[in-house]
């Protein structure tokens, strides 16, 4: 079901809710009575800020908002699909930055999707189109070249879904993307990160160019941990290695060489060898 229509006005409250996949909670912030936590059975998963929606709290959607800075400048309007919505951090983000954009969200928690939308509503007059819908199989009845960016947040529980990971959900995203257009995604993985390396083999059949951003710890396996992924031609770098390198966590771009290096041995991901991202040691925002 595609939904675009008025929001009801704020609660003045939090809320928790049954959900399809989970028990949801919208939790106030105890210091910023405009800032809300959306858990999903106990487990971070989205921050909104109501009156200030570029305020990107968690570290991973702070490397997925320089990806929309890079896409197109402030003030002008982009065509974005996200694959994900939780509590819309994104599209909101996309909405206060580049007022005009034209967004679909596809997600397949109905039941969460109300909720949000009764206790912290879409801005108003923003294009934000809901659509419920499994991430994977709503990408093949999307239009041919329909969009600049691609956005894939989707977590099942506290790991990313197996129908995410091969080489013809690689295809899927490239398909729907415009010529330059480009695919990012969140992944959290520990340890050697041996699924997010097979993802850039498996994202480099598919698109010409790939880069990661995490912290120095994630990469060297101290930590389980995010890690964004960007797949795509003419892939901005040295900017998005700027502003890693400049946030309250900084990050580590690698590209180019380094990532050859850091993928040596990794395998693109097949139907048959797909498997669910690895589930962190214990809650952490993913």
């Amino acid at each position: 079901m595609i939904e675009n229509r008025a929001d009801p006005p704020l609660e003045p409250v939090g809320h928790a809710e049954r959900v399809e996949f989970g028990l949801a909670a919208l939790v106030p912030d105890v210091d910023d009575p405009t800032g809300w936590t959306l858990f999903i059975d106990g487990t971070q998963q989205s921050h909104v800020d109501t009156a200030d929606p570029t305020r990107l709290e968690f570290e991973y959607m702070r490397r997925l908002g320089d990806v929309v800075d890079v896409v197109a400048p402030r003030g002008r309007p982009i065509d974005a699909l996200h694959l994900g919505g939780g509590a819309f951090t994104l599209p909101r983000y996309v909405a206060a930055t580049r007022p005009g954009s034209a967004q679909l969200v596809i997600e397949r928690d109905a039941t969460l999707t109300g909720l949000v939308r009764r206790v912290l509503p879409l801005p108003a007059g923003a294009d934000i189109r809901v659509h419920t819908a499994d991430a994977r199989a709503a990408l093949d009845d999307l239009p041919a070249a329909a969009f600049d960016l691609l956005v894939a947040d989707v977590y099942d529980g506290a790991s990313v879904p197996a129908s995410l990971s091969p080489v013809t959900a690689a295809a899927a995203f490239a398909r729907v993307l415009r010529p330059g257009g480009w695919y990012a995604t969140n992944l959290s993985d520990g340890g050697q990160l041996t699924y997010v390396r097979d993802q850039v083999a498996t994202l480099r059949t598919a698109f010409p160019d790939v880069l990661l951003i995490a912290e120095p710890a994630v990469l060297r396996g101290r930590r389980f941990g995010n890690v964004v992924l960007l797949a795509g031609a003419d892939l901005p770098a040295v900017d998005l290695g700027v502003s890693a390198a400049r946030d309250v966590f900084p990050a580590r771009v690698v590209h180019g060489a380094a990532l050859d290096r850091f993928t040596e041995g990794a395998v693109p991901v097949t139907d048959a060898t797909a498997a669910r991202s690895p589930v962190p040691p214990r809650a952490e925002p993913v």
